[in-house]
């Protein structure tokens, strides 16, 4: 396993959630969710420097039939950009299939949510976001434990 923090994102139209893992790689926590817009980028370079991160896994909603979907396009052209930004830390697309879903029914099924605050509203689409990208990160942690290869595609020069 490779030491070192690495960030998760989980890019939506909106919101951007944000998680990270501890420098042994093992186990992933949802750190914030960035607001989409001008500056978003530029935020996230911040969360790199600050948690010295060695590599960003953004989530690539994959389409089950293996087409390339205007989700997917999104998240790859988000990747791009970013691999730019932040060179020469790596940016990695994982897919993302179902990463939402489960942060629901896990913070659905959790005793932490009360009546208001996460249930509601925007704080509510802001802590799924979050849990959704640290599921992603928790399963591409894992993925690479089983493996010992980093998982998810590299984003390089040819990415747009």
């Amino acid at each position: 396993m490779r030491h070192g923090v690495r960030l998760a994102l989980d890019p939506g139209d909106a919101r951007i959630g944000v998680a990270r893992s501890d420098p042994g790689g093992m186990l992933a926590t949802p750190l914030e969710t960035v607001r989409r817009g001008p500056g978003d980028l530029d935020r996230i370079a911040r969360l790199v420097l600050e948690h010295e991160a060695r590599e960003v896994i953004v989530g690539y909603p994959a389409s089950l039939s293996g087409e390339e979907g205007p989700a997917a396009r999104k998240a790859r052209s988000f990747a791009a950009a970013l691999a730019r930004l932040l060179a020469p830390v790596p940016v990695r697309l994982v897919d993302e299939r179902l990463t939402t879903v489960t942060a629901q029914q896990q913070l659905h099924a959790g005793a932490s949510l009360g009546r208001r605050g996460a249930r509601g509203g925007r704080a509510r689409r802001a802590v799924i976001d979050q849990a959704a990208a640290t599921v992603l990160l928790q399963s591409a942690l894992d993925a690479e434990r089983r493996t010992g290869h980093a998982t998810g595609r590299l984003v390089g020069d040819g990415d747009e």
